[in-house]
């Protein structure tokens, strides 16, 4: 099959590298479950500090043996000679998931040496790329020394990599103004953005996550309030896992007008989102899976979630796909699908156009959303295969064909009622795995020849005309410079750290050095244009030990999460689409207590969602680590 030209003056495309064959069944990342103090309680010394981030544990076939976990380095902003906490170790024997090896055979960048960021610094571990199971039937294996010395797959000697860091950091910093102004080109006249999270699509209005671009255009809806400082809302104890398993995903949370919702170990909970008072609880007879961050106007979502709980013996799949109505607590309806006689084990679910629709490797399928009537089922014969969709303003397919070593990605812009394709972009062979950042403008996002290095997924963005299916322009975005990741290989519309609106690209660069005599750290979110690829020169500082990621658009604007230094508490802050000039909207407590439980919700592992004066961090793991001190599953801030 042919593949579309290049837009002029964007880099020739570059084949990527076979990867091993997929699992058949879908998997997920399982960070452990943080310790937090009881915020009710008088803040205890010695808690302060932001603990390093556990190792959670990727996986995709084959097993290999484990490496041994490195301890891991100060959190950014924490002095350079204090003394580090560390967070409780995953203990070793059944049920805790193994390492395993990236999409693309190399070794996954948990509990291994990181690669050095672009000012040398080392980066932290991204939670995508490797998929591992829902901590049930995994028995650990021995580890391999060799493995962690060549530090998640290249092979780098520890005095040239040092070298080449401060080399590297000398040009950046030399050539930073270059790096940071690209010129930019002309922007289309319609400005695609999301209130909300909000998206236009097809009934009603969509709610979306992270990545989430969505094609309405409106004023910016989030202002700053009178006094910025925000006090604790309420916060949610980690539920406890059954024993004999390691642990349960928990993934699936989500903001109406009156109700955050959040999943549990075999439920789903609706809280007040200004007291944490409970309003309802849907009980199901298996955890949740995966779910959509769509939120239709009339409040209802979609998830993945098993027919029963796991057990060492039956880990069950995740054959079940429901509506769930946020306002009312109550499930709308639920089906699954077969591919043959089997049921079908569903990896991702979205929604879209009044569609339901869930990939798997077995293929895709869909139901009518309000009805649940099947609009199709995967095809047995077919050699290619819905592998996931992404939802909102528009439907799009990551579908797969051809063989293992002569794969071939489609991204499909579908009519969500009929499943039939109205644009169609073919990807180089070779590239496995596709995350769809946004529907409308279509932007996807690959590790093309696995050259990202980091684990994130991401090498290059692919901006692509939704009507035509041509190519618009092609965004490079490398591993050591970009601090984005998708998860293409499983939920497909899974993205943190990168958003879409006013027809950019907005992302998170890579922590470095500030530039200073303290060794702070620090990063930046920056814009490409995604008609000609190229960055706008736009540049919001997150500040000297601030990390600051985009969580999603507001209007013309972008709503962002700062996690902070140890000593601070984080913000949310809006960025104008035009000025690019910062407005703090939120400001969280300082105090050692709050701090510890904020600081253990790292965006790339936790699910945030920010409304209406609210900021809520949760877990997506549930799991049975032992601590002193009392883990939460949420903590739930407000401004008021």
């Amino acid at each position: 099959m042919s593949q579309p030209p290049p837009p002029p003056n964007q880099p020739p495309q570059q084949p990527g590298f076979g990867p091993p064959q997929e699992p058949s069944e879908p998997q997920q990342p399982a960070p452990p479950a943080p310790a937090g103090p009881d915020l009710s309680k008088a803040p205890q010394p010695g808690y302060g500090y932001p603990q390093a981030p556990g190792t959670p544990p990727p996986v995709a076939p084959p097993t290999p043996p484990t490496p041994p976990t490195p301890a891991q380095g100060p959190g950014y902003g924490y002095p350079q000679q204090a003394p580090q906490p560390q967070p409780p170790q995953p203990p070793a024997g059944y049920g805790y998931p193994a390492q395993q090896p990236g999409p693309y055979g190399q070794p996954g960048p948990y509990g291994q040496p990181q690669q050095p960021g672009p000012y040398g610094q080392p980066q932290q571990p991204g939670p995508y790329g490797q998929q591992p199971p829902y901590g049930y039937s995994q028995p650990t294996v021995p580890m391999q020394a060799q493995a962690a010395q060549q530090g998640g797959g290249r092979k780098v000697n520890a005095q040239v990599a040092i070298i080449v860091s401060a080399v590297v950091a000398i040009a950046l910093i030399v050539g930073a103004g270059v790096w940071y102004s690209s010129s930019s080109g002309k922007d289309d006249d319609k400005q695609t953005t999301a209130e909300g999270g909000d998206t236009k699509g097809g009934d009603g209005k969509e709610g979306g996550g992270s990545g989430d671009g969505g094609a309405t255009t409106g004023e910016a809806k989030e202002k700053a309030p009178a006094a910025t400082g925000s006090k604790v809302l309420f916060q949610v104890p980690a539920p406890k896992v059954p024993k004999g398993t390691t642990s349960i995903p928990t993934s699936g949370s989500w903001l109406t007008d009156s109700v955050y919702a959040k999943s549990g170990l075999s439920e789903i909970t609706g809280y007040d989102r200004e007291t944490g008072t409970k309003k309802w609880t849907l009980d199901l007879p298996g955890p949740v899976c995966t779910a959509t961050p769509h939120v239709t106007e009339d409040k209802k979502t979609a998830i993945v979630y098993k027919p029963g709980m796991p057990t060492k013996q039956d880990p069950r799949s995740c054959t079940e796909v429901a509506v769930i109505d946020l306002e009312a607590g109550t499930k709308v309806w639920s089906k699954n699908a077969k591919s043959g006689t089997m049921p079908v084990s569903f990896n991702n679910v979205t929604l879209s156009g009044g569609t339901v629709a869930a990939g798997s490797t077995s293929g895709g399928a869909a139901w009518d959303l309000a009805t649940g009537d099947e609009r199709w089922a995967p095809k047995t014969s077919d050699s290619c295969y819905d592998a996931g969709y992404g939802g909102g303003a528009k439907l799009v397919a990551v579908r797969k064909c051809g063989s293992y070593d002569q794969r071939q990605l489609h991204i499909q812009n579908v009519d969500p009622k009929t499943g039939d394709v109205i644009s169609e972009y073919k990807m180089d062979e070779g590239i496995e795995y596709a995350a769809v950042v946004s529907t409308d403008p279509l932007v996807v996002a690959a590790d093309v020849g696995d050259t990202a290095g980091d684990g994130s997924g991401i090498s290059d963005f692919f901006s692509i005309d939704n009507k035509t299916g041509k190519l618009r322009a092609r965004l490079s975005a490398p591993g050591d410079e970009f601090a984005a990741r998708c998860d293409g290989i499983y939920k497909v519309e899974n993205c943190t750290g990168v958003t879409v609106g006013n027809d950019r690209l907005y992302i998170a660069t890579e922590e470095h050095d500030s530039g200073g005599e303290s060794y702070s750290q620090t990063n930046e979110v920056v814009s490409f244009d995604l008609a000609t690829g190229r960055q706008t020169g736009q540049r919001a500082d997150a500040g000297v030990d601030y990390e600051i990621y985009p969580l999603r658009m507001d209007g013309p604007n972008v709503i962002a999460y700062k996690r902070p230094p140890y000593d601070k508490g984080g913000q949310v802050v809006s960025i104008d689409g035009g000025s690019f000039k910062q407005t703090v909207l939120m400001e969280n407590p300082s105090t050692e207590a709050v701090r510890d439980v904020e600081t253990r919700m790292l965006p790339d592992y936790a699910e945030i969602l920010y409304g209406q004066g609210g900021l809520y961090m949760s877990s997506v793991y549930a799991s049975d680590f032992t601590s002193k001190e009392k883990e939460y599953a949420v903590i739930a801030f407000g401004t008021g």
